[in-house]
């Protein structure tokens, strides 16, 4: 043996220890490894969708706070113009047919830009409101005003009269902008747009109407050069970029200020959901709400995607839609789900390429309805309000959630659910005069702290509704947050749970009753197709008592027996809705929400009342016609309730 051989045979047992030493410390790791991959399975089953969404979160914070340091300000408006630089031939907009690439729409809206500049003399900081239908123009009207500096006021297209004008005056504008086939709600209000010195212009060629200016054929000569960044050099990060209104579920709507801010953190929601670049985006909500202007739009902007425009929601239409444009990710909010459960069964309804519905409202019942039906697609809930400073997403799909409790989140975004007295409509406080935390599982409401990273803006024009959204005193004396006035649910595996606005929950017979779930039970009856459910006042009667209006299925009449054995085998007394109301069909809002002010105006006076109504009546054991006779018992008291 030579020198060297002897040298390896001498250090071998030293070798071969050092090798069973590694092998026992492997076998140690991959043994905990393993125990911690079947502790995360079994008591933590969403660590990895849990990690992944703080992950995202994290990085599009990153990205906000970038954009805050940034100068000049870096907008959404520069992110389009970015992408139309990068990809100018990529088709950013399919409409009835037609396609607008990323350079066209640019061109465009330098056209609207330089032609509003020579007509209005619009200028940095100017408010325009836009009365325009879910159409292409709407986009490029709206950079063409982005770029010279100028917030949008986004009006309901559905809005007349009284409701156009007040959503008008709200927002300080001194200038509108309609679409063509608006031209007669227009013209309604136009003596008192005149009286204040309005400015009104038309999407159109020409209009012979004293007071409007056609628009269209001055855009169309203007210039497409792009336009100096000058015009809007003092806009920053906290600037107003829009005006969007509630719905008006309670009364007239309200303008939510929307600042540049809230324009880039809504639309990282599309990025957050696990939009990417290829994927292709169909809106069919109203551009005016936030929803298709925040979440698909400008999320669509952020992406750098191509979108699909229609005028109006169509479920006869939804899927030959989607699979005509190879569609990916689509949209849904209040009813629309259920719109698109209740068309007649087809053979190939899987055969598309939508992957992710990203939206909120709806049911637990239609949720799984749709799944069953429409295939593997990841629904996205969300919980949020345009206005607010705090939501949530449901990153795991688990059925009827609308979210998940995060700490990184809670951190970030600081917010608490709180006991809340229904019958006084207030929160329940202690004799310190703070707010009580809501146990887990326990009903509350839910509130975010008002922050420098979580501001809450408030109402234009409004100063009363922004003070009655902002609740002092909470968890510590002095501290301020915002009220969502949504009653939410937290449960033991962190999921939260959206249970009813307040004001429609209501309090009977001492308990409180979530006009949600009374309206799932109702619509699991064969005859009936939707329900609005609502309480009313009754004289000499704490409280309020259940009602619900219905609608019912084609060709069926209501079964005055299936719905109270329905009622009583699923409800308690309390909540079971004593008066019935059949309508041919429910009002709703412009973003599929259902109307109850006026129902709860109206009450149950069959005298007042032309659509049918029905009484509970526990002896009969079924619903019954609603008569006057019914009706002067019930006031009377000789009925009990």
């Amino acid at each position: 043996l030579d020198l060297h051989s002897v040298r390896l045979l001498c250090l071998s047992p030293l070798i071969l220890s050092a090798l069973c030493k590694m092998y026992i410390c492997f076998s140690v790791l991959a043994g905990l490894a393993l125990l911690c991959f079947f502790y995360i399975s079994a008591f933590c089953p969403y660590f990895g969708e849990d990690f992944a969404y703080i992950l995202k979160s994290i990085k599009c914070g990153i990205r906000l706070t970038k954009y805050k340091k940034i100068k000049p300000f870096y907008s959404i408006l520069d992110c389009f113009l970015d992408a139309a630089k990068r990809h100018p031939k990529r088709i950013f907009v399919h409409f009835e047919g037609r396609s607008y690439t990323y350079g066209e729409v640019d061109k465009q809206s330098n056209k609207v830009a330089r032609a509003l500049q020579a007509e209005a003399r619009l200028k940095e900081g100017d408010t325009v409101a836009l009365f325009l239908a879910n159409e292409p123009s709407f986009i490029w009207t709206w950079l063409g005003l982005a770029k010279l500096g100028c917030p949008a006021a986004l009006l309901n297209f559905n809005i007349r009269s009284k409701s156009l004008l007040h959503c008008f005056s709200c927002c300080g504008a001194k200038v509108i902008i309609a679409s063509s086939e608006l031209q007669d709600a227009v013209e309604e209000v136009l003596p008192t747009l005149r009286e204040r010195g309005i400015s009104v212009y038309l999407m159109s060629d020409s209009c012979s109407v004293q007071g409007i200016t056609a628009l269209s054929d001055k855009i169309s000569k203007a210039s497409d050069q792009p336009l100096s960044r000058d015009l809007r050099a003092n806009i920053h990060i906290r600037s107003t970029a829009l005006y969007i209104y509630t719905s008006g579920t309670t009364g007239l709507p309200k303008a939510a200020i929307v600042t540049h801010e809230r324009v880039w953190a809504a639309s990282f929601l599309q990025s957050i959901c696990g939009v990417t670049a290829e994927d292709i985006f169909y809106i069919n909500l109203p551009l005016y709400h936030s929803a298709g202007f925040l979440i698909g739009m400008t999320g669509a902007i952020e992406r750098g995607i191509t979108i699909v425009l229609k005028r109006k929601f169509s479920a006869s239409q939804f899927w030959d839609d989607c699979k005509k444009y190879d569609i990916t990710v689509m949209q849904h909010i209040g009813e629309t789900l259920r719109y698109l459960c209740n068309t007649p069964k087809k053979d190939d309804e899987k055969n598309h390429k939508v992957r992710i519905a990203i939206g909120n409202g709806v049911r637990t019942d239609v949720w799984s309805e749709f799944l069953h039906r429409f295939g593997d697609i990841k629904v996205r809930e969300l919980y949020a309000a345009t206005e607010g400073n705090i939501g949530f997403i449901n990153y795991t799909s688990k059925i009827g959630a609308v979210g998940r409790v995060n700490f990184v989140h809670r951190f970030f975004f600081p917010y608490t659910l709180i006991k809340f007295d229904i019958e006084k409509e207030e929160p329940v406080r202690d004799s310190q005069g703070l707010c009580i935390q809501a146990a887990v599982g326990e009903t509350g409401l839910l509130v975010g702290r008002v922050t420098k990273r979580s501001p809450f803006v408030g109402y234009a024009g409004n100063k009363e509704q922004t003070e009655k959204k902002r609740l002092r005193d909470v968890l510590k004396k002095g501290d301020l947050y915002f009220n969502t006035g949504d009653l939410l649910r937290f449960d033991k595996e962190n999921f939260v749970y959206f249970q009813d606005r307040v004001g429609d929950t209501f309090r009977w017979k001492g308990e409180n009753v979530a006009t949600s779930e009374v309206a799932d039970i109702l619509t699991m009856v064969h005859c009936i197709l939707e329900a609005n459910v609502y309480g009313v006042k009754v004289e000499g009667h704490e409280g309020r008592v259940g009602m619900a209006a219905l609608t019912l299925e084609e060709g069926q009449k209501f079964d005055c027996s299936a719905t109270y054995t329905q009622v009583v085998n699923y409800l308690p007394a309390y909540a079971r809705p004593r008066f019935i109301r059949i309508q041919p069909c429910l009002e709703m809002t412009g973003t599929f929400k259902m109307k109850k002010v006026k129902l709860v105006e109206e009450g149950f006076n069959p005298a007042h009342i032309k659509d049918p109504l029905y009484f509970l009546d526990p002896e009969k054991k079924t619903y019954v016609p609603l008569t006057e006779e019914i009706y002067r018992a019930v006031v009377s008291k000789e009925v009990k309730l």
